[in-house]
């Protein structure tokens, strides 16, 4: 990595977090991160060199999707406001916290954007925070138990910045539940944010299955729909169905 990590209270104007690390970005030259940028974050293959790029453009700052395949979740720090920045794609930073979330190959990272003075003021409770109820769609309490087990593995590395998204055999064991029953539930789930009009959960046969895990756990961990405080209800539901 070529930028040195510093403490949050030295207060830059904006700051990158990620595996709990802070690195400070300057007005000027643009900021990238990926593979082989100025924040390397993983050598995975399946990462492009340079995903993200963050520079400042007349006292701006802008986030952009500089790759070519890879689409990111981009959400305030509430989870409340989120966007899917496809490749080429470009947003400005406004929020005093903002969370990225994607996927490249099997795993899935998490990275934030901390901003010192925003330009958008929160002025609203975060009452979604750990929340199962995301506008007018309630999740049943197996509903949620599908979104934890899918995306255990990231909740568990929380501050590492990465993990892995299980198959739909794997989390159906981590439950105790029948593949069939799973991918039964796991449709319900999907059927209710896709009516909600998150993106992503509906495609082709070929794709469908993968993408609609991928997709799942990348809204939930940003909109904060599941918690690492919610892990304790997958081991319960697996004794339960000893």
């Amino acid at each position: 990595m070529s930028s040195e990590a510093v403490h949050v209270d030295d207060e830059p104007q904006i700051q990158v977090e990620y595996c709990g690390e802070w690195h400070a970005l300057a007005p000027g030259a643009p900021y990238s991160i990926g593979r082989e940028a100025d924040l390397v974050i993983d050598d995975n293959p399946f990462l492009h060199r340079r995903l993200l790029q963050i520079r400042d453009v007349d006292g701006i700052w802008i986030l952009e999707n500089v790759g070519s395949r890879l689409t990111l979740t981009v959400t305030d720090g509430a989870g409340r406001l989120q966007s899917w920045l496809a490749p080429g794609g470009r947003l400005p930073l406004v929020f005093e916290l903002t969370t990225i979330v994607f996927t490249a190959g099997p795993t899935t990272y998490e990275l934030s954007i901390h901003m010192r003075e925003p330009s958008f003021a929160d002025t609203m409770p975060r009452a979604l925070t750990g929340s199962t109820t995301i506008g007018d769609v309630t999740l049943t309490p197996t509903q949620k138990l599908v979104i934890l087990a899918l995306a255990e593995t990231m909740l568990l590395r929380e501050g590492a910045g990465m993990g892995g998204i299980p198959t739909g055999a794997q989390a159906a064991a981590r439950l105790g539940w029948t593949v069939t029953r799973f991918n039964r539930k796991l449709d319900n789930v999907c059927d209710k944010f896709d009516r909600l009009g998150v993106r992503g959960l509906r495609g082709g046969m070929r794709s469908y299955a993968t993408n609609r895990r991928i997709r799942l756990v990348e809204y939930a961990i940003a909109a904060r729909i599941v918690t690492r405080a919610d892990l304790a209800l997958l081991d319960r539901e697996a004794e339960e169905t000893l």
